[in-house]
């Protein structure tokens, strides 16, 4: 008789998520951005969010919920129903670093379902224009001469420009005294009044301040130059050589969502990635579109876990920690 009654509740549990699934969306879909408006991230997850609405037929909203280096508003996925109508904007700050560095509550890998992978970018070494530098070995000795640590922007602890920060330390001797923001919009305003001395910051967020000439860019960090911006010279040409790092995105969904949402969503996503305007809108930004088959739920699920191998070792070993 139980073996009966458990039977039964399964098929109506079954039953209950295949109507979920085939009726979705049925109303408007939440993208949280764990950063502040304005920035790489908020702008990507905007022009994403305009295409995919089409595909889906419902209205997507973004919410920004700022704080602790985007581990607040990636807990607000974490928490939020499965079903597909809240999803969570992340990149190798939010979902991998995050997880060294702070006492989450949560795990990245098994309390989230993975979406899609989205647009990556290389990091670029900015500075404000005050500083005496044109190339990058003379920032570097610039920088190496200061009385005191050079102060270097953030999108707060774990964020992707600390990362960078991170491995710009490891990869030069320079230590660096970090200035946390809500996200990398604002520490870039700060950048342009003069008040930090650099950002190894997203290309995507400073080559527009970059091309109006209020600061002054040396490399990015990638083994070719960014097409949008092919006057700027790789870490390799510019005398760093070595000092690669991409920042990549992703979206995902709170564990437990019915697999068929997951690939509606992915779906509308590629389709949204393969739209003519969207990809030129992206390239302007200098962001690179992932290949085809790096776009599945799996495939993202995947670079994740590579991707805390290979980084988690190196944030613990520089003892960044809050709890």
């Amino acid at each position: 008789m139980r073996r009966a009654v458990f039977t039964a509740v399964l098929a109506l549990l079954a039953f209950a998520g295949n109507a979920l699934a085939d009726n979705f969306p049925s109303h408007p879909i939440t993208i949280i951005v764990p950063f502040s408006a304005g920035g790489p991230s908020d702008a990507m997850a905007r022009i994403m969010a305009e295409r995919m609405q089409r595909a889906l037929g419902q209205t997507i909203m973004i919410e920004n919920v700022t704080g602790a280096g985007g581990s607040l508003g990636v807990g607000r996925v974490v928490r939020a129903p499965a079903d597909g109508y809240t999803v969570g904007f992340g990149h190798l700050g939010t979902n991998v670093a995050n997880g060294a560095i702070y006492n989450l509550g949560y795990d990245l890998v098994t309390d989230l379902a993975p979406v899609v992978m989205l647009p990556s970018n290389p990091m670029i070494i900015v500075s404000k224009n005050a500083v005496p530098a044109k190339t990058l070995p003379e920032l570097l000795a610039w920088l190496r001469a200061k009385p005191a640590p050079p102060i270097a922007g953030t999108a707060g602890a774990g964020s992707g420009s600390h990362i960078a920060g991170l491995y710009f330390e490891n990869v030069t001797g320079i230590k660096l005294q970090y200035v946390p923001y809500r996200g990398t919009a604002p520490a870039l305003n700060d950048l342009v009044a003069g008040q930090l001395d650099i950002i190894v910051d997203q290309t995507s967020n400073s080559i527009s301040q970059v091309r109006a000439g209020t600061i002054r860019a040396y490399a990015v960090t990638s083994d070719k130059r960014v097409e949008s911006a092919s006057d700027i010279p790789t870490t390799d040409e510019a005398g760093l050589p070595g000092f690669h790092m991409t920042l990549w995105s992703g979206l995902w969904v709170p564990k437990g969502t019915p697999k068929e949402i997951i690939t509606k969503l992915n779906g509308a996503a590629v389709e949204a990635l393969n739209d003519a305007a969207v990809r030129k809108k992206l390239g302007d930004l200098g962001l690179d579109i992932p290949p085809k088959d790096q776009l599945s739920p799996e495939a993202l699920g995947a670079w994740q876990k590579t991707e805390i191998a290979k980084w988690w070792p190196m944030i613990k070993a520089a003892n960044v920690k809050i709890d």
